[in-house]
């Protein structure tokens, strides 16, 4: 059976959370959203995927979407800091003093590893002082089973206190003094960006690259901050059925959503990735950039 449809025949044991030049469909507010293209699959066309906390599939599929390989990633730039009983890594702009503008970087399920301080470095180069959470308090993943069992072991509870901690870490740390604050996650990170953008109010953007999803229109009702996804139309975990059911919702409940979906897989935007799309990976990380620079720095 193909892949995708294993997505589908998973159902009944629900888990929680290279190529092509990129197409992308951008709804910048609520509105119609253009239909992504369908998935192949042995099922009635008319039956939509149910996402649960990690997705729709089974631990062995939601695995098999990761591969690590053996890609470097730069030299860190920036330090190691204490928040809330962990260690998070922050980078700061070179030279530059408080207020700035921040943003709140949440790693993949690989965890804190060097890729996601490059991300945070990049941020940190565009003029953001960027702060990464650890949700794994430590752990960082060499495999897929070891990735899985990290995810499955974080507490909730405390993984919200670790995103309140930095949340209001870049408010009020004199080398930052941040008036405008974003956050941003890719895979696991990514759903816990929206669950981040549903519990603070005073957030100002928020960016999820194909991580779990809400359709609950009363639960979306909470988000204050504009949101952003990025998403690919062969990605079996967070499929365009669950993107369009998202879409849906977040224009049912009056909530901004800009939209970017690729011809391309899960974890398409991350360098260690076997799946990655380096010409997708940029074009959604310029798009990215410019939410950022509107939503933070614009008037």
């Amino acid at each position: 059976m193909h892949p995708r449809s294993l997505a589908l025949a998973a159902l009944a044991s629900l888990f929680a959370v290279a190529c092509s030049k990129p197409k992308t469909t951008t709804t910048p507010e609520p509105g119609p959203v253009a239909p992504a293209p369908a998935l192949s699959t042995d099922e009635p066309a008319d039956e939509v995927p149910v996402t649960t906390n990690t997705g729709i599939l089974s631990e062995q599929d939601f695995a098999a979407l990761h591969h690590l390989t053996d890609e470097q990633a730069p030299k860190p730039r920036g330090l190691e800091i204490d928040l809330a009983g962990t260690k998070a890594y922050l980078s700061l702009p070179e030279g530059a003093t408080g207020p700035l503008p921040a943003v709140l970087v949440i790693h993949e399920w690989w965890g804190l590893n060097d890729h996601i301080r490059h991300w945070t470095d990049r941020l940190a180069a565009d003029g953001y002082a960027a702060l990464a959470v650890d949700l794994y308090e430590g752990g960082v993943a060499a495999d897929r089973d070891q990735a899985l069992e990290l995810m499955k072991s974080v507490d909730e509870a405390r993984a919200r206190e670790v995103l309140a901690a930095g949340h209001r870490f870049l408010a009020e740390d004199p080398r930052i003094s941040a008036t405008k604050r974003a956050v941003v996650g890719w895979c696991f990170g990514g759903g816990w960006s929206l669950q981040h953008a549903l519990t603070q109010p005073d957030l100002d953007a928020a960016i999820i690259y194909y991580g779990r999803l809400e359709t609950d229109v009363a639960v979306l009702s909470k988000i204050s901050a504009p949101m952003m996804g990025v998403f690919g139309n062969q990605d079996a975990g967070i499929p365009p059925a669950a993107v369009d059911a998202f879409a849906a919702a977040m224009k049912d409940a009056g909530k901004p959503l800009e939209l970017h979906r690729y011809d391309a897989p899960h974890a398409f935007a991350n360098p260690s990735s076997g799946r990655y799309n380096p010409e997708a990976a940029e074009d959604a990380w310029g798009h990215a950039r410019a939410f950022l620079e509107q939503h933070l720095r614009g008037q």
